[in-house]
């Protein structure tokens, strides 16, 4: 798509007398395009948000350049496209606060989502780091979203959320050199899928990707390439693993999942949904170590070295496997 093209479809969507760019917001990860924000001129919004995905060009940044690498990213937009889709068709917000897309346009494997800007409906705030109050409202977020879609189906969308899902990654299987770890990997993926409570999982629920408004104590969440089918403690447990390092992470464990847990009670009250909050906690909390576990084997195969290569996260995962290999006993 030409600039020219870009520009007369937003002006089409946001009934805008005229564009102004505002700059890059940051390039999509392996070189596949770019997110811009675009001003606007004769409209009550300000700006908006322009996702433009250019595939072809990209090298990986550490060196996963291969065919499954691209067809994977591919599907990956396919997929935000179709959530943004089934977000619009329901006509109204959802519990869980996310970017109203206004429009999309496709050509061939290039895409063009057009987005609300968060930043100028109060959501500017970005973290590297968080305070109380910050975590809280992105595991408020998470709980909000998976009690949202307790259940909803996964069709267009992955079967199985998140990018480091098993069946996506056996490139970084195959390098996994842990050799306990990767005879149990498709153990520890089959006890996250045997789980009775399937929701909708964000499926990258990294800090860099929630947005927060000025107080911290609400937030907006971004990127939805990795949304599909799963148990919640996979989005969750990669949460704290994206902003707590090895001491701190375990020492939360327990506060983190007791409040995901009463706030998964509170937005499932609210909503009404016939479920027993009792039995999807019982079902859930055991299985926030498997879904570490699971995150873990991913990455000491795709980044041996890693920060997140943790001594805590390598106890986890030795406690995991040895608890998988009594229930098989």
């Amino acid at each position: 798509m030409k600039d020219e093209e870009i520009d007369r479809f937003v002006l089409e969507l946001t009934q805008a007398e005229g564009l102004k760019n505002l700059g890059v917001v940051q390039s999509l990860w392996s070189g596949y395009g770019s997110i811009d924000r675009m001003g606007l001129e004769g409209t009550q919004a300000p700006s908006v948000i322009v996702k433009h995905v250019q595939p072809g060009n990209g090298k990986h940044p550490r060196g996963w350049n291969t065919d499954l690498s691209h067809q994977r990213k591919l599907k990956s937009y396919q997929v935000e496209t179709h959530w943004y889709g089934r977000q619009k068709e329901r006509g109204e917000p959802g519990l869980a606060r996310i970017p109203e897309c206004l429009g999309v346009k496709t050509d061939g494997d290039e895409v063009l989502l057009v987005l609300e800007d968060l930043d100028a409906v109060g959501f500017a705030g970005r973290r590297s780091s968080v305070n109380q109050i910050e975590w809280q409202s992105c595991v408020r977020w998470l709980a909000a979203f998976h009690a949202e879609h307790l259940g909803a189906p996964s069709e267009g969308l992955w079967e199985s959320g998140t990018y480091w899902h098993l069946e996506t990654r056996p490139d970084e299987l195959n390098k996994l050199e842990d050799l306990p770890l990767k005879n149990a990997a498709s153990a520890i993926d089959a006890k996250l899928k045997e789980t009775t409570f399937q929701t909708l999982v964000h499926g990258d629920a990294k800090l860099a990707n929630f947005c927060f408004r000025a107080d911290g104590a609400e937030v907006a969440a971004v990127d939805f390439q990795y949304v599909g089918g799963g148990c919640g403690m996979k989005d969750l447990a990669y949460f704290v693993g994206s902003c707590f390092r090895d001491e701190e992470a375990e020492s939360r464990e327990s506060e983190v999942l007791n409040f995901y847990f009463k706030e998964l009670r509170g937005f499932l009250e609210r909503i009404g949904r016939d479920v027993s909050a009792d039995e999807l906690e019982a079902d859930w909390r055991p299985l926030y170590r498997v879904a570490w576990a699971d995150f873990h084997r991913f990455m000491k195969g795709w980044s041996p070295g890693h920060w997140k290569l943790s001594d805590y996260s390598e106890r986890v995962t030795r406690e995991v496997i040895e608890s998988l290999q009594e229930e098989r006993v």
